[in-house]
């Protein structure tokens, strides 16, 4: 026959392949941690999402780094006005500086990278765009550096080149064992966002399935014999349900006749350290962010001696260097295609949570008798006044 070929004359069951490590892997596996995924997009669903923690942390950084002012100068003049000012106060229509920056802030933290794409033609652009970091690939040449981008949307793909002075603008952290990719905080608290959420998942099941019943009805008879016939269960659960359960039922006497008799029933001190471990994990978290616990009003943290101290820290330890950090890379970049060197600085004396700082200082400066008034503007970081101008 034609499919006479298609048959096995030998008998013998079909060929299985499997891998030789599959018996030993599946016995590794059990009773293991089953830790979430390390990528940027599970990160992103499971500590920022699924995480109030995480997503606090996360936005107080953004919004805090968005709400500095900055200021643009060289290495002689402070603009009021410039080009670069106007592009980054309106980058595009869809965001105003604030939203940009809040934008390239966040992603620097929940991937490690920020990419911003430069649109133009000659000059310097005319709108700059927060691109997303979980959909940008670093395309390496033959040398490891970079020799362009690739943007990914719904399988449609886009090449950045960067010949010339390049389109696209990658802020990325240090990350001590990737050439390409930044490390993102999201990363180092990664463990402790999956035991946040776990004892979070274990709490609502607790909720949800009555795992730990308010008490017990112990009956007992006579004789000893601990059971109760059908009709006398059925007729105990019927009146626990119409007279002991529900709001309007609630704080009711409970009438027991002989041989029944009430335990109560409370959490076990194993249960009651799931929040003490919940509250530690959330800790661990915001340290990964350089975020005080206090700021995040987590219980147990006595670090600062008031809220005013940790938001100081937080400015001075994590946003400042952060700001300074993002609009140093921005200012390069910019200034290649503007031809003018360029330093882009948060603005120091704008910052409402270093007033108390900037009050000492300017007090210590200004009873230096000994310094002119241009050695003063040099230590409080201002720019010399020109010649003609007024003060």
């Amino acid at each position: 026959m034609v499919f006479e070929f298609l048959k096995r004359g030998d008998g013998k069951a079909p060929e299985q392949k499997a891998s030789a490590t599959a018996p030993v892997v599946a016995y590794q596996s059990s009773g293991r941690v089953a830790w979430s995924p390390r990528d940027t997009v599970s990160l992103t669903k499971t500590g920022y999402a699924g995480n109030p923690v995480g997503f606090r942390c996360v936005k107080l950084i953004a919004e805090a780094a968005a709400a500095v002012p900055l200021v643009l100068e060289n290495a002689e003049t402070r603009f009021e006005t410039h080009p670069v000012l106007s592009l980054l106060s309106h980058p595009n229509l869809a965001q105003g500086q604030a939203e940009f920056v809040e934008a390239l802030v966040a992603q620097l933290m929940l991937s490690g990278d920020g990419y911003v794409e430069a649109v133009g033609e000659v000059g310097l652009p005319t709108e700059l765009h927060v691109l997303r970091s979980d959909r940008m690939r670093v395309v390496p040449g033959a040398d490891g550096w970079p020799a362009g981008y690739e943007y990914a949307v719904g399988g449609r793909k886009h090449r950045f080149d960067v010949s010339g002075h390049p389109q696209i603008c990658h802020l990325r952290n240090f990350h001590p064992q990737d050439d390409h990719y930044g490390f993102s905080p999201m990363q180092a608290a990664a463990m402790a966002i999956d035991v946040h959420n776990s004892a979070s998942r274990w709490s609502k099941a607790l909720l949800d399935n009555a795992a730990r019943p308010s008490g017990a009805i112990v009956y007992k008879s006579a004789d000893g014999q601990g059971s109760l016939a059908s009709d006398q269960y059925d007729r105990l659960v019927s009146e626990m349900e119409t007279h002991h359960q529900g709001a309007r039922n609630a704080g009711r006497p409970m009438l027991l006749e002989g041989g029944l008799d009430w335990k109560p029933m409370g959490f076990s001190p194993s249960d009651m350290e799931f929040q003490k471990t919940k509250e530690s994990a959330a800790r661990e978290i915001a340290l990964a962010f350089g975020v005080p616990p206090m700021l995040l009003g987590i219980p147990g943290d006595a670090t600062y001696a008031n809220y005013q101290e940790a938001h100081r820290a937080f400015f001075r330890l994590t946003v400042l260097p952060l700001v300074s950090r993002v609009a140093g890379r921005l200012a390069d970049w910019l200034s290649g295609f503007s031809g003018e060197v360029l330093r882009l600085k948060p603005d120091l004396d704008q910052v409402p949570a270093l007033s108390a700082e900037r009050d000492h200082q300017w007090q210590r400066v200004q009873g230096a008798d000994f310094l002119t008034a241009a050695e003063k503007r040099r230590m409080l970081g201002l720019p010399p006044v020109m010649e003609g101008a007024d003060g």
